[in-house]
């Protein structure tokens, strides 16, 4: 495995893990969750097994995210989508020719439909993870009246990572909010800008399985729900079922 950092023009840089040779014929990028990084469960997962399967993977951290240089003031949507483009950049030019595919968790599912859904006209095909389709409800739900009231006193608040289990303290500002509003994929999405599959989890207490099914039903995206699964997917035998459906997604045409 091997780290680096892609350089944008927004004012940091992109940390990345990659496991590519240059001769894959497919390029998964995998996509973290909100308040996760690169270095989750999931992530190494995909970045050990996928390679012994002949697909390629890159993993990277979203801004104030992992090993992100910088803090909560950048995440925002556009930064996110920017980031996303720039990955995808990169693995073009680390495997020429290759099939770029995606898996993407939760609060990185709904990103990256945010990306496919404003480049269409490209064939993509993504793994969608606990896709939290109902980003912005969710997010809401999650606001304390502490949070509340630090947003309107000073356009910022922040989410302890011992309080919400994250990977690091994250600074969410009122502008990220706003994105969010502005952003529902229900209304943005439209059927074959990209194909997808879904993994969700029965009892999933974040991003409920009615979201995730109706989202499904309205854009004809098949779906596969983990009986009991929660929103991590890491009840036992659920990794390696996850592991399994996206590789059959990405292996076959």
């Amino acid at each position: 495995m091997k780290s680096e950092s892609i350089p944008n023009t927004r004012g940091y840089s992109v940390p990345c893990a990659c496991c590519v040779t240059g001769a894959e014929k497919t390029i998964c990028i995998v996509v973290h969750g909100f308040g996760s990084s690169k270095g989750s469960f999931t992530a190494n997962m995909l970045l050990e097994e996928l390679p012994l399967r002949g697909i390629g993977a890159i993993a990277f951290d979203f801004p104030a995210h992992g090993d992100s240089g910088v803090d909560g003031r950048f995440l925002r949507l556009a930064n996110c989508i920017g980031d996303i483009a720039a990955v995808e950049s990169r693995a073009r030019i680390l495997a020429p020719g290759a099939e770029i595919v995606y898996f993407a968790s939760s609060f990185g599912a709904y990103v990256a439909l945010l990306y496919f859904a404003g480049t269409e006209g490209i064939n993509r095909r993504a793994f969608l993870r606990s896709a939290a389709v109902s980003m912005p409800c969710y997010l809401a739900r999650r606001l304390t009246t502490g949070h509340k009231e630090s947003l309107r006193a000073y356009g910022e608040c922040t989410f302890s990572k011992e309080e919400y289990g994250y990977i690091r303290d994250l600074k969410l500002t009122q502008g990220f909010f706003d994105d969010l509003e502005r952003h529902d994929v229900f209304d943005i999405w439209r059927e074959g800008m990209a194909e997808l599959r879904m993994v969700h989890g029965g009892s999933d207490q974040s991003v409920p399985l009615s979201d995730a099914q109706c989202f499904a039903k309205k854009f004809n995206v098949p779906i596969t729900v983990i009986l009991n699964g929660d929103h991590q997917l890491l009840i036992p035998g659920a990794p390696e079922q996850v592991l399994r459906l996206a590789t059959e997604f990405f292996l076959t045409r």
